[in-house]
Formats: structure tokens, sequence, C-alpha cells
């Protein structure tokens, strides 16, 4: 399936045959600098060009605006200090949207000109492409998309619990306050194709074993009233509801249920939340009754980590707002960095020196709540989550009602 769409949407955009072709590539073509550095794409003797595929216009506009200013703030201090590897990074973006077509030629046009990327936002986007990436590419890809369905790959790495596993910890916690019980059903609103599908296999695996009944409610990327689901969760008498899709379906849900009297928790995944959400008419339900799991800590959060990075980021950029696209978006860049420390002392700045360095990395950014480890592709990097809760008085939005943590449901889970 992955192949047919990867294959519709070249046609669709009329690439030329090295755009989608089985185009063979070898890190072991690559040149050497003057020091003895094996280079290949995007590294020449003075740069390192970086790519980012993200969403500014789409169903996630305000995460991408933050994902990419904070990865662009990395990219300021790193050159500051002096770049990498005696080379200045440089990071090329762009806007897809949300659109699948525009994602893919993205990255077509994108690939043959950068070492790897450090965001992709979407998971249906990343699965279409990752087969490809596996194949030929080779190229480093962290996405800011959470589905299981981009586990296996050495190259398309998930920073993270991915959607399932987090679901898990978010039923947990609810289980956890006794907001729900052995017997209850949950409702669960999700968005069709990778990321809504993936975070529905969690919420199937928790309720087994806690004797849960799930009532599913697909829905599209641009559905954005949630009454009918309001009213089919409430006739069908839930007592939670898990939100697997956008802010504004968050918002929607939460806000419909709260004016009809449906007073149930609702717990969100990492990318359903935006701190602009609470200056809109459904913020104090918001803050009364919703609740986001995620794979680091809220940029408001006063531990060392956010609180440097959300002053840094707020002296940048000034006159925008903070929220989690921060953290996320740096959090991808540093790693992305260290890999590229790595990767210099080995004397290889190609593609398959980058991958080789990645899978040495095995405690990275506990400083934003959880650490992290790369070295099994077929393993999310961390099966904790931290849970919070929309706070409009604190930075960001968001704060942390539970420290990063894996529910055991989570530590039994087979990915799927």
């Amino acid at each position: 399936m992955k192949l047919r769409v990867l294959g519709a949407v070249c046609a669709a955009l009329t690439l030329t045959l090295v755009g989608c072709s089985e185009k063979a590539k070898s890190s072991d073509e690559g040149a050497q600098d003057k020091s003895g550095v094996k280079t290949g794409e995007g590294v020449t003797d003075s740069t390192i060009s970086l790519g980012a595929l993200t969403d500014m216009t789409g169903v996630y506009a305000s995460l991408g605006k933050s994902v990419t200013q904070a990865q662009q703030l990395w990219v300021k201090q790193t050159n500051a200090a002096g770049g990498i590897c005696k080379r200045k990074v440089e990071l090329t973006v762009r806007d897809h949207g949300y659109d699948p077509q525009k994602a893919i030629a993205g990255y077509t046009e994108l690939e043959p000109k950068v070492l790897g990327f450090v965001q992709f936002i979407g998971s249906p986007f990343a699965a279409a492409v990752k087969d490809r990436i596996d194949g030929q590419d080779k190229g480093l890809v962290l996405p800011q998309a959470w589905s299981a369905s981009l586990l296996g790959s050495k190259y398309v790495r998930v920073i993270g619990a991915t959607y399932d596993v987090e679901t898990i910890n978010a039923i947990d916690y609810l289980l956890a306050e006794k907001r729900i019980a052995k017997g209850d059903k949950i409702g669960h609103v999700y968005f069709e194709g990778d990321y809504g599908e993936n975070a529905l296999t969690g919420s199937k695996y928790a309720a087994k074993e806690a004797g849960l009944t799930v009532v599913e409610q697909k829905i599209k990327p641009t559905d954005n009233d949630m009454t009918a689901q309001v009213a089919a969760l409430k006739q069908a008498g839930v007592k939670a509801v898990v939100v697997s899709a956008g802010p504004r379906q968050a918002a929607s849900l939460v806000g419909v249920a709260a004016a009809t009297g449906f007073k149930v928790p609702v717990v969100g995944n990492n990318s359903a939340f935006a701190p602009q959400l609470l200056k809109t008419p459904a913020g104090p339900a918001l803050e009364t009754n919703y609740f986001v799991a995620a794979p680091t800590l809220p940029i408001g959060d006063p531990g060392a980590g956010p609180a440097k990075l959300a002053k840094e980021y707020g002296a940048e950029y000034p006159k925008d707002g903070l929220d989690n696209g921060v953290i996320a978006g740096y959090n991808a860049a540093r790693l992305f960095g260290e890999v590229l420390e790595k990767a210099c002392a080995s004397k290889d700045l190609t593609r398959e020196g980058i991958d080789k360095a990645l899978l040495t990395i095995t405690d990275f950014g506990s400083d934003f709540g959880m650490a992290h480890d790369f070295s099994d592709p077929t393993a999310p990097s961390s099966r904790e989550s931290v849970i919070m809760k929309p706070d409009a008085k604190t930075p960001g939005g968001l704060k942390t009602v539970r420290p990063a943590q894996a529910a055991a449901a989570a530590k039994s889970y087979t990915l799927k």
C-alpha cells in the first residue's frame, strides 16, 4: 500500500525518473576533506545541510511554526559556537501544509541536497516515503510523528513513545486517578490513518488489560465540529474519552461536551493541544477536564532544561508564544547535532556514518523529562510519557501533573 501511495503521488506530480527511481546510492562514494573526514550528500568542506518538512499552514500550523523556529534557534546557537566539524549548519525548510502531495514533493526536492531531516511532520507522509528511505536514500529522518509504523527503520527514528504506547500511558493515568474503573466504557475519537489508528491500537490494548470497552469515533483531519461525536459517545455512556487528532478537534470535543453537560475527562496525544485554545470559548473546559500525554516535559515546566530553552526562545522570538513544539523541535535538532559530533569524531559525515553514530546514543534528553535510547531501531526510544494539564497561568499553557513514567501495560505491550 505504501509503495502504491508513493507511486501514485509521484505520477500525479509528474516527477522525473530520478526523483522516484530506485537510484543506487552509496556513502562509500563520498569524498574526504583535508582532515580525512568522509563526506557525502549535503556536506561540503564548509557546510552541513539539513532539511525540515513542516506544516505552517495546515492542521498543525501552530505546532509547525514553533518546531521550526526552535530548530532555527538551535542552528543559530550552534553556528555561533563554531559549528560542527569545522562546518556551519544550514537548515532548508519546506511547508507542506499537511498535504500529502506537497509533503512527498518536498521530500523529493530536498533529499538529494541534504544530509538528513531534523523534522518531518505527519506520520502518514513519513510512512509513505519510509520504504524509499530504507531502500535507496538512507538519510536520517527525525519525524515529529510517533506512529509505530515508523519503527524498524535504521533511518526514520522516532523520539519518544509511539502513539500506541503513549495512549496506554494516558489511559493508565485516568485509571490511577480513579476517573475510570473496570467495566467502564471509554470513547476514542481519532484521525483516520497512521496516527489515529496506531493510537487506537493502544487504547484497545489498555482497555483489554483493564477490563474496559472502547467506543470508536473515526474522523478526518478536515472535521472540525465534534458535535456528532460527542452526542454518540454520550449516548453510549462512556466515562472518559481519548482524542487522537489535532488541537481544533480536541477543543471542539471538550467544548461541546462541557456545553451539553457531558462532564467526563478527556485525554489527548501529544499533538492534540495548542495553548491558543485557552483563549477560545473552550478554554475553561480544557482547564477543567482535559489532559495531554507527551514524550517531554512541557515548555513551562520549572525544570532546568525547559526553563533555559523557554528563556532563549523568548529572547529570539519575543512576539511568539511558547508551546510544546518548541521542545519537540529543539530536542530533535539537538539530537541530530549530537549525532553529527559523534560522526565527526569517527571521521565519517556520510549518511552511513550518521546512521552508525545514532546507534551509539543510549542516554539522550533527560533534561527534558526522560532519557532516550536509540540503540534499537525496532523499539521506541522510550516507553514513558509525561501527563500534563492545560493551565492558562503557565507559560506554554500546560503544567505537569504526572512526571515521566511507563505504565505496567505499556511495559508489557508488544509493539505491532
